[in-house]
């Protein structure tokens, strides 16, 4: 919590540690002799960090003794330089094949699935009599019309079972197999993204315990005198379950039955069958068990180890997921945001494609600042510009910086620079060492104090896991209606609100100690008793529930698969309003058009959500839904970061609420500030702001 005054200080030429850094990649002619003149152009361009990978033309193998001898080198020359570097932990993505050493040296620990291994369709009284499949896990009859299941058991090698009367029944047999995610490696001899290098059992400790032996302890033995010094971290990339089947591993059937308390082998077949939509209702519920189990042994065997690994030698853990911005595809490629993340010391996301444009609206990165303001960390990086589809010239890449900005977003690693090459895309514009200057300046500020989002979305994690399409617009939906009405806020998930958070007095403070005030659950369906327990103690103490399209109809005390109905009467503490939401579809348009109309919401559920959250601390004297903004609390000030996100000019006055005197524009493209005229507001101050099409500034309250 420092004092404005330290920050001003210092925030003219901010330390290395606050980027922004360009994935690097150490390739062609990339030479002892070339290292300095490669970080001389990257320390020209504006950086001062570098996250930094082995790249295929290297004349190094992989994880060689020559390749560290070289590396060692690499980092003397940016200690030199006073520059600072993440190591990419593998030869490509995502994390997890350690350059093919895993599929070669240790093929048992290779990612495993379970898999439809046979299926046969058994009319009604007839028998079926097949050998049973090797390393067969379960196997079961479906009635298609009725949906009943009926387990089978496999005795003597073979499987026998005579159908009942009736129609025809459908028997799959599950067994486990090797699969993997494709993976991207510069080591595979093809140059495909396939599965040549297989990526390591993410759920079997034993596993991830050999990737580190692989490839950190490889690092640590070389160049661990500069752990925490110029090297930052280790920086990770999309560990995922991109498979046909589902997650698996040894235990994966003891550990069910320890957390759920029965037995999932009779449904397992209905699970990999393909066809989600073809799920019975309870099916989907036991579907919901089996993700709830896969992402706690994720978030434990693989994230978990990792981050403790780098904490105990004075690194960061530096990752992203995959489909932050489709959490449903999220659910089952990595089970849940907020678990994978909770140890991680740099929490990120990913902005690629087309997913942030100015006819975009994408309020995904949220997901990646609120899990670092629910842990206490005070960095959130995003991996930026890789494969955008067209290259964005320099005003859009200040643009993409700027929503992120605006979202809480405060690390920034700019995709990509290849080593001995030409500098590409926008890199190369004589105007981007002043962009890397503003990046660097604005993210050390918004690094600072403690964050200040007062008002919390609840995601519903059953939604994900059930794969409600219409819940998770609702959610979606909301993220966007709360930034259209300057409401600054976070995503939680139910293991913060049912028991990490710490409540008190009608408040819930996070590791970082922002306090929120209210709480937002967008068509909520299975929530744990212990959520509901703990909101209805917040609501007593005074603070603010509100339901969004329904109150939960399914409480889940020990399984999803055993969830009962909720009773009548049973959130008459909470505020409700039924209307639903939409979200506004973003146009697949390349090169981009005009940006979509703003949201348009029911007028009983946006007075609703006003009640609820009550006075922000941003407030418009002319509403507009283009204003975005995030802000933060230092020792004596109150910093507000804003941005227009409409391509026409805003004009307004704006109240910014907090105790303070003065108010005072700070700029991150010159690092300098000035004193700009006020008046005084009941709980603040009132400014005159003028904002350009997607202009951006940062207001300090002191």
């Amino acid at each position: 919590m420092p004092k404005a005054a330290d920050v001003l200080a210092r925030w003219k030429s901010p330390p290395p540690e606050y980027g922004p850094e360009p994935y690097y990649g150490i390739g062609d002619g990339v030479s002892d002799a070339a290292i300095g003149a490669e970080l001389d152009r990257l320390k020209a361009l504006g950086f001062q960090a570098v996250t930094a990978q082995w790249g295929r033309k290297l004349p190094y193998a992989y994880l060689s003794p020559e390749y560290f001898a070289f590396f060692k080198r690499f980092v003397a020359a940016a200690k030199t330089r006073d520059m600072r570097i993440w190591i990419v932990d593998d030869a490509g993505y995502p994390s997890g094949f350690a350059g093919g050493k895993i599929s070669e040296q240790a093929p048992e620990l290779r990612m495993k699935a379970l898999v439809k291994a046979g299926e046969w369709t058994i009319a009604g009284g007839r028998s079926l009599d097949v050998p049973a499949p090797s390393d067969l896990v379960a196997v079961s009859a479906f009635d298609p019309a009725s949906g009943e299941t009926r387990p089978i058991e496999s005795r003597d090698g073979r499987i026998r079972w005579q159908a009942p009367a009736g129609a025809a029944w459908r028997v799959i047999a599950v067994t486990h197999a090797f699969q993997t995610s494709p993976t991207r490696s510069d080591t595979n001899p093809t140059g495909k993204k396939d599965g040549t290098h297989s990526l390591h059992d993410y759920l079997d400790p034993a596993a991830t315990a050999r990737y580190i032996e692989f490839t950190h302890e490889a690092y640590r033995a070389a160049v661990g005198d500069e752990f925490g010094k110029t090297i930052l971290g280790f920086r990770g990339d999309e560990p995922d379950y991109s498979i046909p089947g589902i997650p698996w591993t040894g235990t994966f059937l003891a550990k069910f039955r320890t957390l759920k308390g029965y037995d999932p082998a009779a449904d397992l077949p209905a699970l990999v069958q393909g066809d989600q939509a073809k799920l019975t209702e309870r099916q989907k519920l036991v579907r919901a068990d089996y993700y709830d189990v896969f992402s706690r042994l994720f978030a434990d065997t693989f994230f978990k180890m990792q981050s403790e690994w780098c904490a105990r030698y004075n690194l960061q853990y530096q990752v992203h997921l995959n489909h932050e911005e489709h959490q449903i595809a999220l659910g089952k490629s990595e089970g849940d945001f907020f678990r994978t993340m909770r140890t991680v010391q740099s929490p990120g996301i990913d902005a690629i494609w087309h997913q942030i444009w100015t006819d975009t609206v994408s309020d995904f990165p949220r997901f990646g600042s609120s899990v670092a303001h629910l842990n206490g960390r005070p960095q959130a990086m995003t991996e930026s510009f890789a494969a955008f589809r067209p290259p964005p010239p320099l005003p859009i890449a200040r643009y993409v910086v700027d929503e992120q900005l605006a979202r809480g977003i405060n690390l920034f690693e700019f995709m990509y620079i290849p080593g001995g090459k030409p500098t590409p895309g926008f890199y190369a514009d004589p105007g981007f060492p002043a962009l890397a200057a503003y990046t660097r300046r604005a993210s050390y500020l918004m690094s600072m104090g403690r964050p200040d989002a007062g008002v919390a979305i609840l995601q519903s994690r059953g939604t994900l896991w059930t794969a409600d399409e219409s819940a998770d617009d609702m959610f979606v939906a909301t993220e966007r209606l709360l930034s259209e009405m300057q409401v600054d806020y976070d995503l939680v998930d139910e293991d913060a609100i049912g028991s990490l958070l710490k409540g008190d007095g009608g408040r819930f403070e996070t590791l970082s100690g922002n306090r929120y005030r209210t709480v937002i659950v967008p068509m909520p369906d299975l929530m744990p008793a212990a959520v509901v327990d703990r909101l209805r103690a917040f609501a007593g103490s005074g603070g603010k529930v509100l339901f969004l399209g329904r109150t939960p109809p399914r409480i889940v005390e020990a399984s999803y698969r055993e969830a009962r109905p909720a009773r009548p009467g049973e959130f008459a503490w909470a505020a409700v309003a039924t209307d639903r939401l939409t979200p506004v579809p973003t146009p697949p348009a390349y090169p981009p058009v005009a940006p979509p109309p703003a949201q348009m919401a029911p007028a009983a559920l946006t007075a609703a959500v006003r009640a609820a959250v009550g006075v922000e601390d941003v407030e418009l004297s002319t509403p507009s839904t283009a204003l975005r903004y995030t802000h933060r609390q230092l020792a004596d000030a109150k910093v507000f970061f804003v941005f227009n996100e409409a391509a026409a000019r805003l004009k307004t006055s704006v109240t910014l609420h907090g105790a303070g005197k003065r108010i005072e524009n700070w700029d991150p493209a010159t690092g300098t500030a000035r004193f700009v005229a006020s008046r005084a507001a009941p709980g603040g101050r009132i400014v005159s702001l003028e904002l350009p099409r997607y202009g951006a500034q940062i207001f300090v309250l002191r």
